[in-house]
């Protein structure tokens, strides 16, 4: 049974394919995906996948920051993020990659896993994208987090180290 919410998804999503209703076809009988072109509709930012979960859960604790569409790469371990097209400039960082126009990315639909694509949360099909700001928020906080932890788990706090032999009188 096909559910609303999915159904707006699938016809604003199929809107950035070269071919629509084929786009749809093939997510309806096919097995794979479809690649669609980014830059008209939205731009994807592509992380590393723990940093990406990472943002993702800071902006799903804050209701003021509800994530837009995020897709996740299992085999690639990446998460891309579903925002506005805008300037590439911003978006620096190691692990970090902006697709913008004239890209094609892989989407799965937008209501079922395949393979290894996955929506972790998918075009509802109002167009909500990730907020830029926002967006940029929840991934310097989460690798802020990410480094702090790994520095705490690469350097475990040492027990005090006992007195060198101390003669007492």
């Amino acid at each position: 049974m096909w559910n609303p919410a999915w159904m707006r998804g699938v016809e604003w999503l199929a809107a950035a394919a070269a071919d629509p209703r084929a786009c749809k076809r093939q997510w309806e009988h096919g097995t794979g995906f479809v690649l669609l072109e980014a830059g008209r509709y939205w731009n994807v930012l592509s992380v590393p996948e723990e940093l990406g979960l990472s943002a993702l859960d800071m902006l799903w604790h804050d209701p003021l920051r509800v994530p837009g569409p995020a897709l996740r790469h299992s085999k690639a371990h990446r998460v891309g993020f579903l925002l506005p097209p805008g300037p590439v400039a911003q978006w620096v960082g190691a692990g970090v990659r902006h697709v913008g126009k004239g890209s094609w990315i892989p989407s799965p639909p937008p209501y079922r896993e395949t393979g290894h694509l996955e929506w972790i949360i998918p075009p509802d099909g109002t167009g909500a994208l990730h907020i830029p700001d926002v967006l940029e928020w929840s991934l310097r906080s989460a690798a802020r987090a990410l480094t702090a932890s790994k520095t705490i788990h690469q350097n475990p706090a040492r027990p005090l180290a006992e007195p060198a032999d101390c003669h007492h009188p």
